[in-house]
């Protein structure tokens, strides 16, 4: 085998001799023959939005819960709509507690993201609930996004499980 492997030995830029290393071990030293290459492999950050009343994500390293806040869902107008119009994003992120929520969970994130990194993680899911994953869970998912990504530089994704499931109308508003 290592005759066969030779060759490549040659042209490899660094050898790992893995006999003693365990899974964990033989991660860190990939990741530092990487970044001494210039290369810094790095965490994949997520946050989803959902509705409680359908389960959470399976995948969810994080849950945390905005069924506190007031729920557009009982305003007129904005039931129909979703926490990425400026009309309910504008409504969820007025509140005192939203704006106390969202700086208390920016700065965990900021403090945690960079030690799961650094601890070899590859993918982290942050999930943001509230009951139908229509209005809260969506407007603080896209708040806390951009918010962890300034403050941690690192990559970070938005999505919305719930958002595209059936709502009833707005029974103050047009049929």
């Amino acid at each position: 085998e290592r005759e066969r492997l030779a060759p490549m030995r040659e042209l490899a830029s660094g050898v790992i001799d893995t006999s003693l290393l365990s899974v964990h071990e033989l991660r860190r030293s990939i990741f530092s023959m990487l970044e001494a290459d210039g290369e810094r492999p790095r965490m994949q950050t997520r946050i989803v939005s959902f509705g409680f009343k359908y389960g959470p994500p399976g995948d969810a390293d994080v849950v945390l819960d905005v069924r506190f806040l007031e729920n557009p869902y009982f305003v007129p107008g904005l039931r129909p709509l979703t926490g990425l119009e400026p009309k309910v994003r504008d409504f969820v992120l007025a509140s005192d507690d939203a704006k106390a929520f969202l700086d208390r969970a920016v700065a965990l994130l900021a403090f945690s993201l960079p030690r799961h990194e650094r601890e070899g993680k590859s993918y982290l899911t942050i999930a943001i609930g509230c009951t139908g994953g229509q209005h809260r869970s969506v407007a603080m998912t896209e708040a806390l996004k951009a918010r962890v990504a300034e403050a941690t530089g690192m990559p970070v994704v938005a999505s919305h499980r719930d958002v595209g499931r059936a709502r009833p109308p707005d029974p103050g508003g047009p049929s």
